[in-house]
Order: C-alpha cells, then sequence, then structure tokens
C-alpha cells in the first residue's frame, strides 16, 4: 500500500512569485530510520505503508497523490545585515494537511538544490537531521512551541562537509506555517505591495484569525514571540541563530542549526561556532526577539497608507513587547518556583536564585529539577520562597529532568554515521518524556572532556 498523505493545499495558491515549483532530486537508496506514527496519525496519514513505501516518499522520490512541491521564497536580516533574497535552499514544502489542531506544512529538508540554494548542494548529512529530529521532538515535549519531525531517511549518498565526505540524509519537517518574518521582507525589498497585503491577509487568516490589518498582525506576532522566548529562557535554550528568516509568523520555534540547551548556567552563554560576536548569546534573545520584530514592522510599512503616520504608528506598537516579554517571563519562570501567579514583586527572589546559579556555574537543569532542596549558601533565600508557598505539583510539571544535552547528541550523531542507530532510539525515547526520571547516563552533565564548546549549522 502507497503512502496516503490528505494535502488541502493553500499557499500553492498563491502567486508564483511567493515559491518556485519544482520537485525533489532523487536519492540512490533511501532508508528509513526513524518515523514518528503518533504525529503521522495526527495528519491522517493512513496506516499500512510499510518503511520502504514510506522511505520513497519521505526522500522525495515518489511524490504522493495531492502533492504540490514548491520551495518558498524569503529574505532576512543574517547576523544583522539584510539579505534581500535567501529562501529555501535545501528544503521543499510537499504541501498542506488541515487537522483537528490546525493547518499544518509538511516539508523535506535536504531533498536537493533549488533556484534559492546559493551554491549549495541542497543536500544534508546525517547529523543535523538526528539534532533537529531530537532537539524538535524534545522541545514538543516540554511544551514548547516547535515544529515537529515526521520522518528521517538515510540516503544512500555522501555528501561533503568540512570534515570531509558525511552520510547523507533527509528530515520530513511538520508546522504550523513556514511563513517568516523574512518572507514579509522579501515583498517589501521589492516595494510589491500586492504581495505584501496578499501575505498579510494570508497570513492573518491562518495564525490570526481574531486579528485584523498590519496593526493586528504584529500584535499577534509579538504576543506569540514574547511567549515563545520566555519558554526558551525558562528552559535553557539558545537557538544561536535568530535571523529574521528563522523567525516564524506562526511562535513556533524553527530551524534547529546551532542550537543547543545549557549546561551549567551562564548568561551569556555563546555555543554556534558562526555567532563569532555573541549576538545571539542565551541573555541576548529576548531583545534581539525585539529587534527582528522592529524589522517585521518595517516591512508592513508599504501597506499602511501614509508612511509617516505609518511609522509613527509602528514604531509606537513595538513599544510593547518588553512588557509582553516581561509577563511571559514572569509566568514561566515563575512556574519553575511553584509560583502560578507571580509577580514583579517575584522577580527579585527569582534572579538572586539565577546569579548564585551562574556564580556557582551550577547545572542549569539539575538544579531546577532538584528544587525544593536548593543548593548550598541558599538557606535565608529558601526561607523567603517558602514563605511563598510554592506549589510542588507545578514545579514538578515545569522543570524536566532531563534535556538533550549537546555531548550525547554527539555520541548518538557518531555512532550513527557508523551505521548504528540503536543510540538514537534510546535517547529519543528519553528526551520525549523529559520530566520522568532518567537514567544517570542521559541527567548528568557532561565531564570535562565530553564538553560541546562549539555547535555548527552543518550546511
Amino acid at each position: 500500500m502507497g503512502v496516503q498523505i490528505p494535502f488541502d493545499n493553500t499557499y500553492a495558491t498563491l502567486p508564483e512569485r511567493f515559491y518556485t515549483r519544482q520537485g525533489a532530486t532523487p536519492v540512490r537508496a533511501p532508508a528509513l530510520f526513524a518515523f514518528n506514527a503518533p504525529l503521522a496519525q495526527s495528519l491522517g496519514i493512513a496506516d499500512g505503508a510499510d518503511h520502504s513505501a514510506l522511505a520513497q516518499v519521505f526522500s522525495g522520490n515518489a511524490t504522493p497523490p495531492g502533492a504540490a512541491p514548491l520551495a518558498q521564497v524569503y529574505a532576512g536580516h543574517q547576523f544583522g545585515g539584510f539579505s534581500p533574497q535567501l529562501g529555501d535552499g535545501r528544503a521543499l514544502l510537499l504541501g498542506e494537511v488541515a487537522t483537528e489542531a490546525g493547518r499544518v506544512d509538511i516539508q523535506l529538508k535536504g531533498s536537493g538544490p533549488t533556484p534559492y540554494s546559493r551554491m549549495g548542494d541542497g543536500r544534508a548529512w546525517v547529523g543535523p537531521v538526528i539534532r533537529e529530529y531530537l532537539m524538535s521532538e524534545a522541545m514538543a515535549a516540554l511544551g514548547v512551541p516547535t515544529t515537529r519531525a515526521l520522518a528521517a531517511v538515510t540516503t544512500g549518498e555522501q555528501v561533503l562537509r568540512e570534515d570531509g565526505p558525511m552520510p547523507g540524509a533527509i528530515l520530513t519537517r511538520v508546522a504550523a506555517s513556514h511563513i517568516r518574518v523574512g518572507t514579509f521582507q522579501v515583498f517589501a525589498a521589492r516595494a510589491d505591495r500586492d504581495a505584501l497585503q496578499r501575505l498579510t491577509d494570508y497570513t492573518l487568516a491562518r495564525h490570526f484569525p481574531q486579528a485584523e490589518g498590519p496593526m493586528g498582525l504584529l500584535q499577534g506576532l509579538m504576543e506569540v514571540q514574547a511567549d515563545l522566548v520566555a519558554r526558551w529562557m525558562s528552559i535553557g535554550f539558545i537557538h544561536g541563530v535568530m535571523n529574521t528568516d528563522n523567525m516564524a509568523l506562526s511562535g513556533e520555534t524553527i530551524d534547529y542549526g546551532p542550537c543547543a540547551f545549557m549546561d551549567a548556567y551562564h548568561p551569556d552563554t555563546v555555543l554556534s561556532s558562526i555567532d563569532r560576536q555573541g549576538r545571539y548569546a542565551y541573555s541576548n534573545q529576548p531583545p534581539i526577539a525585539h529587534w527582528n520584530i522592529a524589522q517585521f514592522a518595517s516591512a508592513l510599512v508599504p501597506i499602511m497608507g501614509d508612511e509617516d503616520r505609518a511609522v509613527e504608528d509602528l514604531t509606537e506598537a513595538i513599544k510593547a513587547f518588553p512588557a509582553l516579554y516581561e509577563a511571559a517571563w514572569l509566568r514561566h519562570f515563575g512556574a519553575k518556583f511553584g509560583l502560578a501567579e507571580a509577580t514583579p514583586d517575584d522577580r527579585p527572589l527569582i534572579e538572586a536564585f539565577m546569579t548564585h546559579l551562574a556564580r556557582q556555574g551550577l547545572d542549569f537543569t539539575n538544579t531546577f529539577a532538584a528544587l525544593p532542596k536548593v543548593p548550598a549558601g541558599m538557606e535565608d533565600w529558601a526561607r523567603d520562597w517558602q514563605a511563598r508557598g510554592p506549589d510542588l505539583d507545578l514545579m514538578a510539571r515545569s522543570n524536566p529532568r532531563v534535556i538533550p544535552r549537546l555531548h550525547r547528541i554527539e555520541a548518538v550523531i557518531a555512532a550513527a554515521v557508523a551505521g548504528d542507530f540503536a543510540p538514537f532510539d534510546e535517547m529519543l525515547a528519553v528526551v520525549t518524556n523529559p520530566f520522568s526520571e532518567a537514567g544517570a547516563e542521559f541527567s548528568a552533565p557532561p565531564a570535562p572532556d565530553e564538553r560541546v564548546t562549539r555547535t555548527f549549522c552543518g550546511t
């Protein structure tokens, strides 16, 4: 039985300047090594297809009925510098599925070159595919809005990277959409008011149906991004490459490149090998989100009538972001301390705890998981905290016991490169149950010789 996916495509009905239609470049010998059956079921993907048929579809070798493969165009600020045209350089949107929870995209990553590849080979190797699979599924289990991993295949081909030839792989990603801040920027840069208006209307209908007009869209984006970044901060997550083309209008975490969860807590942690100035350090993520939103606001100016009035209104509107973020930060960090209704009066208590973590270099995840046991030297702090009557059940739901630690991911990737995917399966089972007790192998911080000090995109 072939793979049946109930496609219901809408992005493909937009004008063709939004994308380039094309199929995937076939691969030699696709083999499925991961398939997210519960996610597939939620998408209405019919049971019964064997691994061979799944591998053919999720490698791009076979195009399922109803698919309308295309590469999306977008622009973006990358490390602060504007690139007027980027786009899907190694990915194809297969199509969309309307589910009970809302419409989603199904996209292949690593499916071959497109007109937007910019000298790249359009391929992915097994390392970044495994990293995104583990990271995105862990984030979903943590309750963080995120793209999801539906399937992963090896291609039977090698791709050339800095460290030499690596086994090729393709990830199938599911997202609420792939509309980015950069999608708006590409049409603003082209002074294409018609495309901007169409994109605004489409995005409002898809993601913010209760909102109206560009200002409503901006407000919606600020709200979902304030909540998302506060969630990242509350679990010690560093995205690593918060370019405007990596900020989704859906409010999902997207594009897991040089991302990481912190081990020891240091607010200025930077791990990405390409972030030489520390632009996207852990502590910089909230102001960078605000900066990205300002760029989004700029892209809306052409469809807002009088330019001077539009700039004035948008400038005033984005001033609301810090307060939105502060409220979200208190909500998510408050929950970690069992404070269901954290207020600004609780901020000094939270900050004192975080300062102690940083001074002592304590493990972010494990220190929170150990609460209500507090680190040595915090006895006075503990009395103040206990006086607030913390909710232990809320803490248990808010403080994971295991995260996908970098050194464990690197070990899984090394095994996969050697052809052994059993460690991947084992780690996936653990990180998708983050609030359960895990063995020391997965919950322990890295030993000094295991520490990963640099992360890479893998492109």
